[in-house]
């Protein structure tokens, strides 16, 4: 009867240790399933053919190439992102801010990217030139993406968050009149006013470093480092540079020192 016994043990623990993508390495998939914005013209952006470009996408891509791997793409809205993530939907998360309260729950390589948190208002606004002048102010509050309390908790600016399912919609609101401003990464709002036109200003406030990392989950050391491998490489050979100026070379964005950050290190 022992054996039997011990058989069953083995194959129980075989099983409850492979279940779920969760358990495993990204290095083990043949294709990589990147969870990239579907909303954020020139980060993240799914075309009306399904497609998907911007510069999460072209990263995505060069990442799996030098891990020898392939890529596909699902769409990961700031307030889906974290369960995608979760359930095994996905192997990674782009355009993630590295926070202390998600490191506690996820992992990160990287930093693939720094960039500034800045404001976006109508082009004919002028009382606003700074954080400071979002006092009072309705700023758009995208579900699960952090940048409103950047303002109103970070920095204690009692500004009024109104909230919102995605940039696009907070595009909507300030061309209508309803909120006063928005305020993220500067890379999303060039990409942002680029693609909405000449109606809206960036006001270039840059008050605040963020660094953007590559989400994936918790106990995968290996495949985290195999990313910041990737990830340096893409900007020791040019690619990043290259990439940067793809997307964002005419929004007025300072792309003259394209530099590899310093990585955060996977846990």
């Amino acid at each position: 009867m022992r054996r039997p016994i011990a058989a069953a043990l083995a194959a129980l623990l075989l099983t409850g240790g492979c279940a779920g993508r969760d358990s495993a390495s990204i290095l083990d998939e043949e294709t990589l399933t990147a969870g990239v914005r579907p909303d954020l013209p020139g980060i993240g952006f799914r075309r009306p053919d399904g497609a998907f470009e911007g510069l999460d996408v072209d990263v995505s891509r060069y990442l799996a190439v030098r891990m020898g791997k392939k890529v596909r793409f699902v769409p990961a809205l700031a307030r889906d992102r974290e369960r995608l993530l979760r359930d095994g939907d996905v192997d990674m998360v782009l355009t993630f801010w590295i926070e202390p309260e998600w490191k506690q729950r996820l992992a990160f390589a990287g930093p693939y990217l720094l960039s500034y948190q800045d404001i976006l208002v109508r082009a004919g606004e002028r009382g606003v030139h700074g954080v400071r002048d979002l006092k009072g102010r309705r700023i758009c509050a995208v579900t699960g993406s952090g940048a409103a309390e950047a303002v109103t908790v970070e920095r204690q600016v009692p500004a009024v968050p109104v909230a919102a399912r995605s940039y696009d919609e907070c595009m909507g609101m300030l061309a209508g009149g309803r909120i006063d401003a928005i305020t993220t990464n500067d890379t999303i709002l060039a990409g942002l006013r680029a693609r909405w036109g000449a109606g809206f200003r960036l006001l270039n406030a840059r008050f605040g470093e963020r660094r953007t990392g590559i989400a994936v989950r918790r106990g995968d050391p290996d495949g985290c480092e195999a990313l910041n491998r990737a990830i340096t490489r893409m900007y020791q050979d040019g690619t990043m540079a290259a990439i940067m100026h793809r997307w964002f070379g005419s929004s007025g964005l300072d792309l003259s020192d394209v530099r590899v950050p310093q990585f955060e290190g996977c846990l």
